[in-house]
């Protein structure tokens, strides 16, 4: 197995896909409050890029299967490094929001 081969990608739609089939899945969205706020994927849950340490606080459980976002899919794969150095053992990147075809929702951050 390579390097790469420990990081797991995906196109956003194919990856809500997946999120909703499997059980226990945390869909993470990893832009802005602000960004947030204007409009989000309905039950996901917003801890932005820099505050990403304290993910262990909204996310007890490493093993829980973590699949981010964020708007253009740079930010979500530097959360994918982020969340397994720090532990997270089943993270999937699946890009950014704007290639999202979905419903979306706005309103206050969760």
């Amino acid at each position: 197995m390579g390097f790469f081969d420990l990081f797991k990608s995906m196109d956003i739609n194919e990856g809500i896909k997946k999120m909703k089939a499997t059980e226990g899945a945390v869909l993470l969205d990893v832009r802005t409050r602000e960004e947030y706020r204007d409009a989000h994927i309905p039950g996901s849950l917003n801890i932005p890029l820099d505050e990403l340490e304290a993910a262990s606080n909204k996310i007890p459980d490493k093993n829980t299967p973590v699949f981010v976002h964020c708007l253009s899919g740079a930010r979500s794969r530097q959360a994918e490094h982020i969340l397994k150095h720090i532990g997270y053992t089943n993270i999937t990147d699946i890009g950014g929001i704007n290639s999202y075809r979905g419903e979306t929702e706005g309103g206050a951050a969760k």
